[in-house]
């Protein structure tokens, strides 16, 4: 399969462990030799070329930064590597720090700083040397809930100094992305804005993937055109459902998610008697 990624844009690859996320990541960085097929940044074939050439910045999982080395000299690593002069270096150095809110911390090492920190210096780090592309490996997978939140923002904000690539958890992906990429057995299931994955799923693994969904066998007695209004039996009652695409009659899948779903304690349209076997009390709702 192909893919193209438009200028400017934040993709999200979303999948599985094991799926082939980071083995993508990894092949346009040029650490992974490519077997088949080519990579191209723009109108330049990057296929064969070493990664130190490839003007690609990468923040790895494990932030992969210098231990011995302060918050500064990781900064500075990628623009000293370039042959930029003192001058420059402090200038850029000083801007991203700020950016990324360190400011003050340039004598500081990685020993010294917390996983947030540490995760801040490599974005940094990644955005200083201006790369046409920035990949980043799941980025937040280390951090707790409430930091993570704050990075997500933090990335969102200084993103737009290059195109970024990054396998994130579904939630970061639905907040953060312009589009996205399902990826699956390393395949991609389908490509799309965030809104085209989760209400209009190519099929049920999508569906099943991108915010949980109940996902039930149905038959459908006449073909349906996409966005049509159909009707259909369900557990003998017969109830209305919208076409996602155009459907030949047999065998179908309604799905439905738990926000589409409603409690009444009498009989409505479009509604059947059911047994409620459990609730969870998740502070802004109840599922």
């Amino acid at each position: 399969c192909s893919l193209t990624i438009e200028d400017g844009t934040l993709f999200t690859l979303l999948g599985p462990s094991g799926c082939g996320k980071t083995t993508l990541l990894r092949t346009m960085a040029g650490f992974i030799p490519v077997r088949s097929g080519s990579v191209c940044f723009g109108a330049k074939d990057v296929t064969h070329m070493p990664p130190h050439q490839r003007d690609v910045g990468m923040v790895f999982q494990d932030y992969a930064l210098f231990p011995d080395k302060t918050v500064f000299d990781n900064v500075a690593y990628g623009l000293r590597a370039r042959k930029r002069d003192a001058a420059t270096i402090s200038k850029t150095v000083a801007e991203y720090l700020e950016r990324v809110g360190l400011t003050g911390y340039e004598a500081r090492r990685p020993a010294e700083l917390s996983g947030g920190q540490r995760q801040r210096v490599a974005l940094a780090r990644a955005l200083a040397i201006k790369p046409s592309v920035l990949l980043m490996d799941e980025p937040l997978s280390n951090l707790e809930a409430k930091l993570g939140i704050q990075c997500r923002e933090s990335i969102a904000d200084l993103q737009t100094s290059a195109n970024s690539i990054a396998p994130f958890t579904q939630e970061e992906a639905l907040a953060l992305s312009d589009r996205i990429g399902l990826v699956r057995d390393g395949l991609l299931a389908q490509v799309g804005t965030p809104h085209e994955l989760y209400a209009q799923p190519n099929s049920t693994y999508v569906a099943d993937f991108v915010g949980a969904a109940n996902a039930i066998p149905v038959h459908l007695a006449h073909a349906a055109q996409a966005n049509a209004t159909i009707r259909l039996g369900l557990d003998g009652h017969d109830v209305s459902a919208t076409a996602g695409q155009a459907l030949g009659a047999g065998p179908a899948v309604l799905l439905a998610r738990a926000e589409t779903l409603g409690l009444r304690d009498q009989p409505v349209d479009n509604s059947i008697p059911v047994h409620v076997l459990r609730r969870q009390y998740l502070g802004a709702r109840t599922l």
